[in-house]
C-alpha cells in the first residue's frame, strides 16, 4: 500500500485496486457488464376474449388489456415486431361449467385466437398456457369433488386441452394447473395425437402466491371457494423446487418455469443449478402491478425500476422471462 503525506500529520492510505475505474462512464460500465438481455428471451403474457374491436383496460394492472382476437393479432404484429421472443397466450370464455369444456373446444376462444395469430404472425412464437380455472364455475384449476381437487381425473381434461392447442397451431403449451403427473400425461397424448414437434414449458415451480391477485382479475380466474394451496407450493419450500424441477425434466418437459420471479430469485437460482433444460422465470401481476403503483405516485423511476427488475431474473439463472413489460423494453432495446 503506498502511503502519500501532504501537510497533514497522518498518512493518507491510498487503495491500490480502485473498482471504480471500471465504473466511470456508460462505454466501460456497458463493456464489463456480467448480466445483459435482450428482446428474444422476453416473452409477453396476453389475455384474449370474444367480440370484435375490444381492448379492454385491466384495471389492476395499468397498461395491459383484454383483446378480441382482432385487436389480439393487431398487438401480436407489434410484438413481433419489437423482437420478443413469443407470447403466452391466456383465454377469458364467455362461458365457464363443470367439466371446462372451453378449455378444449376446438372453437374455444385459445384455440380461435392460436389460428388467427399463426396465420398473421407465423414467425412468432405461440406458448398457450394450459389450465381450467378460467373454464371452470368454481375456478380452481381441477375437477372437484366437494370441495377436493381431485388430482388424477384432471389429467386427462389437461391432456385434451394441450392436444386442441398444438392442433390449433401452438408451438409450446404450458400447463399451470400443479397437478401431480400432468407432463407426463401431456407428453404422451401430444404424441399419440402426431404432435411430437409440439413442447411443453412447464410451471414446474409455481407457488401459492399474494402476487397473483391483479391476473385473477384480469383472467377472471378467482376460485369460489377455499385457495390453490393445496396444489401450489408453500413459499416456505425451497428443496421442493428443485425435486419437481427435475420430476418434470424426466417427465419430458422441454422447459421448466419458476413463478413468481422476484420473490423467488433463490428458487430460480436453485432450479438453474438443479436442471439442464431452459429455465423461464414469469413477473407475475403482482410485480407488475407494484412498479406501476410506485412509479405513479413518483416514488420510483419507472424504466429504471423495469430495468433492474428483468436484469435480477436473469442475473439469478433465468434463460426466459415472462414479463408484462416485454414488449415496452423490447422496443427500447431496439
Amino acid at each position: 500500500m503506498k502511503n502519500v503525506t501532504d501537510n497533514c500529520e497522518d498518512d493518507v492510505k491510498y487503495p491500490e485496486s480502485r473498482p471504480r475505474r471500471l465504473r466511470g462512464c456508460d462505454a466501460v460500465r456497458s463493456m464489463v457488464r456480467e448480466t445483459r438481455f435482450c428482446a428474444a428471451q422476453l416473452i409477453q403474457p396476453v389475455f384474449v376474449v370474444s367480440g370484435e374491436n375490444v381492448r379492454e383496460p385491466i384495471s389492476a394492472m395499468p397498461g395491459q388489456h383484454r383483446y378480441s382476437i382482432d385487436e389480439c393479432v393487431s398487438y401480436c404484429r407489434r410484438v413481433t415486431s419489437a423482437g420478443v421472443g413469443g407470447v403466452l397466450l391466456f383465454g377469458v370464455p364467455d362461458g365457464k361449467d363443470d367439466v371446462a369444456s372451453g378449455a378444449y373446444d376446438a372453437a374455444g376462444i385459445v384455440q380461435r385466437a392460436v389460428r388467427a395469430i399463426r396465420e398473421a404472425a407465423p414467425e412468432l412464437l405461440l406458448v398457450t398456457d394450459v389450465c381450467l380455472c378460467a373454464f371452470m364455475k368454481h375456478g380452481h384449476c381441477g375437477v372437484v369433488r366437494g370441495e377436493v381437487i381431485d388430482n388424477d381425473a384432471t389429467l386427462p381434461l389437461l391432456a385434451k386441452t394441450a392436444v386442441s392447442h398444438a392442433e390449433a397451431g401452438a408451438d409450446f403449451v404450458a400447463p399451470s394447473d400443479m397437478m401431480d403427473g400432468r407432463v407426463g400425461v401431456i407428453r404422451a397424448a401430444l404424441d399419440e395425437a402426431g404432435h411430437s414437434g409440439v413442447g411443453i414449458m412447464s410451471y414446474a415451480v409455481k407457488y401459492a402466491s399474494a402476487f397473483f391477485g391483479p391476473f385473477r382479475e384480469a383472467a377472471d380466474s378467482a376460485p369460489q371457494f377455499g385457495d390453490r394451496r393445496s396444489y401450489q407450493m408453500d413459499p416456505g419450500n425451497a428443496r421442493e423446487a428443485e425435486r419437481v424441477a427435475r420430476m418434470d425434466t424426466e417427465a419430458g418437459a422441454d422447459m421448466v418455469m419458476v413463478k413468481p420471479a422476484m420473490p423467488y430469485l433463490d428458487i430460480v437460482r436453485r432450479v438453474r443449478e438443479a436442471v439442464a433444460l431452459p429455465v423461464a422465470a414469469y413477473q407475475v401481476s403482482g410485480e407488475y402491478a407494484m412498479i406501476e403503483a410506485a412509479a405513479a405516485r413518483g416514488w420510483i423511476d419507472r424504466e429504471r425500476a423495469i430495468e433492474e427488475s428483468l436484469t435480477s431474473i436473469r442475473r439469478a439463472g433465468a434463460d426466459i422471462i415472462i414479463s408484462y413489460f416485454a414488449t415496452e423494453v423490447a422496443e427500447r432495446l431496439s
